[in-house]
């Protein structure tokens, strides 16, 4: 159906906008789970800051591997962004930015009740009371434009567009510290951020390949750059991928300068070429630019306020919540404002994080707007606290979260406002998220249709600590709790079966009732190393440290 503004009408139960490390595990998720899901992304390609289009790693609790053997628990983040890891090692050990790029594209065409517009920008709402009842979306490729009528509405554009448009309550720069008495946060609240990055990939050669930069280029001396680590003749640095730390605009809007930011981190990073090419001997003679990004990827930008905001203390303590969705785990990573132009500051200050930290569904829900969602890097959370959970794993995890929940209340027929209050929904959403494979602090599977749960567990053998009834254990990860940590809410132990080591396979597990059962389903969950450092990356160092 086309209106009188020649505008196409779409409707389904589950809006995302915003296709990026959060949005498509919130669209996936809500379709997994029986919503009408329409997707739309502003860019060709999805995946946000870890498409072809920016090139950053995804991250998440374990830390790039060095929380990995806490005493704690197994903290990489499984579900949706689990299998899209394992999917990326199996089908893209060549490691092709363009084919994790299909690997996303991929992951939202199978899903039938998904349905997927890629360079399609939400630019309009209608909002009736304190209840989004349309948004408008153009997507300039086609020159079409559409009117969509959904029940719920899910942000995941990092930026907020559809909240804003729909006048959603949001905040920018960094708090106070009195404000939520947070002890990492500035004396006065300001509208400063962390800024941008353009990342550039690169490629050694058997001959000297030159460069000569543009006369617009910034020059650097090895003193500017003292304290970010570069090239050197003597330490391998990584020039095949580029520096984190090429970062500038946090003292300008990140949205309305995107453009200037854009042009300011080309003059900067050819000008870092520059100096590793040719202000000094950095062992790159023979290294050539393959690649540099055009568009910037962004950390920060709007925050909206939900019916909670989540804080230092929240981090740092790991805050039990009744609503929580996901977990964090990252640093509470924190970047000079003036970026590579703060030359006498280090480029970043990392704050260890304890241990594994709850996301409450609170602070992903709009305190003004009763059927608006969120995920990704604008969820309610102070600047400190979101300098952790702004990381793309622990944005996957709580996509995964919210799109679960928005399908549960459209089947339930609730408004996201009144979800995080009622026990019985929250504990059939909690269920759902443990049943698809995400980790849940603490949580266990206690599902009253599962029958593994009344079995006598056998096998034909198994190892110290991996005995056979660890698989109804209700847990689906090793957690070993020390006094005071959040593992403490769980039971400690391995929980899961290992077979004998000195017996050959095949090895076999049993389960047995007293009288038959029917069974509708059979799930098998296995362990995919959850204890190793693995994810998508360009960077060889890193690459190093996993085992695919």
């Amino acid at each position: 159906m086309i209106d009188r503004e020649g505008r196409q009408f779409l409707k389904c139960d589950v809006l995302v906008a915003g296709g990026g490390p959060a949005g498509v595990p919130a669209a996936v998720a809500a379709a997994r789970n029986g919503a009408k899901v329409i997707l739309f992304h502003d860019r060709p390609v999805l995946g946000g800051n870890a498409s072809s289009e920016v090139r950053m790693h995804i991250v998440g609790a374990d830390c790039s591997g060095h929380r990995c053997g806490s005493p704690d628990v197994e903290s990489r983040e499984g579900g949706i962004i689990e299998e899209i890891r394992l999917e990326a090692a199996v089908t893209n050990p060549q490691r092709s930015p363009s084919i994790f790029d299909l690997i996303l594209y991929n992951l939202c065409r199978q899903e039938p009740n998904l349905t997927l517009l890629l360079n399609t920008t939400v630019d309009g709402a209608v909002v009736e009371g304190d209840r989004i009842t349309q948004a408008y979306a153009t997507r300039a490729s086609t020159e079409d434009r559409y009117v969509i009528e959904a029940d719920i509405f899910l942000d995941c554009t990092g930026d907020g567009r559809l909240g804003v448009e729909a006048g959603a309550d949001f905040r920018v720069g960094r708090e106070a510290r009195g404000e939520f008495d947070e002890i990492l946060a500035v004396d006065e609240a300001d509208e400063l951020r962390l800024g941008s990055t353009l990342m550039f990939q690169a490629k050694k050669y058997d001959r000297p390949m030159p460069f000569a930069p543009p006369s617009w280029a910034r020059k650097f001396t090895e003193h500017d750059l003292r304290l970010r680590p570069h090239a050197s003749a003597e330490v391998d640095l990584g020039l095949e991928f580029g520096y984190w730390w090429v970062e500038w605009g946090g003292t300008l809007d990140t949205i309305k300068d995107n453009e200037q930011i854009r042009d300011e981190l080309l003059a900067i990073l050819l000008g870092v070429w520059d100096h590793v090419k040719n202000g000094g001997n950095h062992g790159a003679e023979n290294w050539a630019l393959e690649w540099c990004g055009f568009v910037p990827g962004k950390r920060e930008s709007r925050r909206f306020l939900g019916q909670y905001v989540l804080r230092e203390q929240d981090v740092m303590q790991s805050t039990p919540f009744a609503d929580a969705i996901a977990f964090g785990g990252w640093h509470i990573d924190t970047h000079p404002p003036g970026g590579v132009d703060a030359i006498d500051e280090e480029p970043c200050t990392q704050h260890r994080v304890p241990h594994l930290y709850d996301i409450p569904l609170r602070a992903c829900v709009s305190r003004n707007r009763s059927n608006l969602m969120f995920a990704g890097r604008n969820i309610s959370a102070t600047h400190i606290a979101f300098a952790s959970t702004r990381v793309m794993a622990t944005c996957a995890a709580m996509g995964q979260g919210v799109g679960t929940a928005a399908a549960l209340a459209v089947r339930s027929r609730l408004a996201p406002a009144q979800i995080a209050e009622d026990a019985a929904f929250l504990q059939i959403l909690q269920q759902q998220l443990l049943r698809d494979d995400a980790y849940l602090i603490g949580r266990t599977n206690e599902a009253h249709a599962d029958a593994a749960l009344r079995a006598t567990v056998t096998a034909s053998s198994f190892a110290p600590g991996g005995e056979p009834a660890n698989v109804i254990s209700g847990q689906t990860r090793s957690v070993h709790g020390v006094k005071g940590s959040p593992a403490d809410r769980a039971r400690p132990g391995t929980h899961r079966w290992r077979s004998d080591p000195t017996r050959p396979l095949p090895q076999s597990l049993q389960l047995t009732w007293p009288a038959p059962i029917t069974a509708h389903r059979v799930q098998l969950i296995f362990d995919t190393g959850m204890s190793r450092p693995l994810t998508f990356t360009l960077a060889d160092g890193y690459v190093r440290l996993m085992t695919w």
